[in-house]
Order: C-alpha cells, then sequence, then structure tokens
C-alpha cells in the first residue's frame, strides 16, 4: 500500500514543486541522483570506474510535449557520449524513449534513437533503451528491433513483474538483443503483472536462467540479495564465467554490495542519473525500498530542525 501511495503521489504537480524547490529535499536527492548537470555526473562516474565499476548515464526526463524538448534530450544524450569518450570514462548511456518524443509520433522518435546510436557506434560504445510503463511497453519493444537490425550498439529493458516478459525475451534472444533485467518500478494492474513481491522474484530467477546461457552479455539489474546470490549459484552450476554477464545496481543504492560483487570478481555497473527533472525518478527510489523512505524522513527532519 505504501508502496502504491508513494507512486501515485510522483504524479501530483504540487508535491513536485514542493520537493523540488526545498533546499534540505535537493540535497537529499543527492544521495541518488548526484547533480543535475553532466559535469557532477562524469565525477561520479570517474567515482565509480575508480572502484572498479562502469557506469551507464542517464539524463533523467520523460514524457516531453514538444519536438524542441525531445531534440534537447536527444542532444544531451550526444554530448553525454562525447564527454565519456573524452574523459575515458568506462560507460554508456541510457534513455527513455518517451523523453526522445515517443509520444510525439515513433518516427519522429526514431530518427532522434537513430542519431544517439549512430554517435555511440562511432565511439563503440553502447545505448541502453529503458523500459517505462506497461502503455509504452509494445511500441518500446517494437523501436528498439528496430534500431537493432541497424546497430548492435543498442539493447533494453525487460521487467520480471509483466506476464508477457518471457515471451519479450525470447523474441529479442533472436536478434541478439542485450537484455537488462529488472523487477520493474511502475504500479501496474493484476491482469498484466504479477501483484505479488514472491512471484516477481521467481519470474526473474526464471528469466534469468533464460538469459544467462543464451551466449549474449546480458545484465542482471537488482540489489536484492536473494536475487543476486540465485544468479551466482546458476552461473556456478552452468559454467558460465564471471565476464559473460554484469550485475547492475543504482547510484547510492547498496554500495556495500556493489563493492562486495567487484571484489569477489563479478562485473558490476552503476546507473547514474543527473537532470533537473529527478523527482519522478526520486519517488520510484522511496517506494521501492523501505529502507530509502526511512532515510528521506530522518534528514528531512534533521534537515528542517531549527537550529539552536
Amino acid at each position: 500500500m505504501l508502496r502504491a501511495l508513494l507512486l501515485e503521489l510522483a504524479k501530483s504537480s504540487r508535491l513536485r514543486r514542493w520537493i523540488t524547490t526545498h533546499g534540505a529535499t535537493r540535497r537529499m536527492a543527492h544521495r541518488f541522483v548526484p547533480g543535475e548537470e553532466l559535469a557532477p555526473a562524469i565525477e561520479a562516474a570517474r567515482a565509480c570506474n575508480k572502484a572498479g565499476m562502469t557506469v551507464s548515464l542517464d539524463h533523467l526526463g520523460e514524457n516531453v510535449v514538444t519536438r524542441e524538448d525531445a531534440e534537447r534530450a536527444r542532444a544531451s544524450y550526444t554530448e553525454a557520449l562525447d564527454e565519456i569518450a573524452a574523459a575515458g570514462v568506462e560507460g554508456n548511456v541510457s534513455l527513455k524513449l518517451t523523453h526522445l518524443g515517443l509520444d510525439l509520433g515513433e518516427e519522429f522518435c526514431a530518427e532522434q534513437l537513430r542519431l544517439v546510436t549512430r554517435r555511440a557506434e562511432e565511439f563503440g560504445n553502447f545505448v541502453r533503451v529503458d523500459m517505462e510503463g506497461s502503455a509504452y511497453t509494445e511500441r518500446t519493444l517494437r523501436m528498439v528491433k528496430q534500431a537493432r537490425a541497424e546497430t548492435a550498439a543498442v539493447g533494453t529493458v525487460i521487467q520480471a513483474y509483466l506476464y508477457r516478459s518471457e515471451e519479450d525475451i525470447r523474441d529479442l534472444l533472436e536478434i541478439g538483443c542485450r537484455i537488462r533485467l529488472v523487477k520493474g518500478a511502475y504500479k501496474e494492474p493484476a491482469r498484466i503483472a504479477y501483484p505479488r513481491k514472491k512471484d516477481v522474484d521467481a519470474n526473474f530467477i526464471k528469466l534469468m536462467k533464460i538469459l544467462l546461457p543464451s551466449g549474449t552479455y546480458h545484465a542482471l539489474a537488482t540489489h536484492d540479495p536473494k536475487m543476486i546470490e540465485a544468479a551466482i549459484r546458476f552461473a556456478a552450476e552452468q559454467d558460465i564465467t564471471k565476464d559473460k554477464f554484469e550485475f547492475q545496481m543504482l547510484y547510492g543504492i547498496r554500495t556495500d554490495l556493489q563493492s562486495r560483487l567487484v571484489r569477489q570478481g563479478y562485473r558490476v555497473r552503476v546507473y547514474i542519473p543527473f537532470g533537473q527533472d529527478w523527482f519522478p525518478y526520486f519517488m520510484r527510489r522511496l517506494a521501492e525500498r523501505p529502507a530509502n523512505l526511512l532515510f528521506f524522513a530522518k534528514n528531512f527532519l534533521r534537515g528542517t530542525a531549527p537550529s539552536d
């Protein structure tokens, strides 16, 4: 119930204005979002690289309403790819198609995506197309397949809580598409998604067991130690070496677990978001784990308490 409430609050423009203009909240958001500009994201990426991890940079934003906004978003991604190359950062980029104008038409959005993937190809880099709410699943997969027909420098995300995900994975594997497997962070109806956590977990493991032996380099995005241990056990049983897949985690969350996996020789990629439109992302992070909400509450009260 709390998760559903927080996801619903993420849609509130009034709450968005209050949180994004409150100094204490903005400072706390830096735990999950290192900055609103590219430069602090690059610095965070350098720190992750120094700690033995690669990164994926994401300029936060979604559901733009004008072509000009979509083109600015596209330019931010080509700039990020330029800076990654110039700074010698080990990392790629992740993006949402609604940030590139999917709501304005698939043809227009496809051209914006093509410009980003072409730049990635020039640098021998990679673009991960994030998955959004279920209203966009079919269109996202269709556009990823179109892009994948032109370049191998693009992959996508599959959400374990959707019933359709096994079929989608098998379809994507036929074209050699790289996949990031996640549990899913949006509020979805029970008619299309598993409502119980234990069923989502079981499906995550089932899908992981399809992905890892496929011969394509995939990513398992989770902070759940049980999911991670299940993947480690399965990989060992199947003689899948540690360089054949990677774990992905969010910036600022379970850094202890990130470090432990690196020490054990596993590949870890940290998802680093940046940008001014951080409110929806911030709310989803609070909804995902009670520990994040507790951190927010404690630090908010501390930050707003009157000084002596």
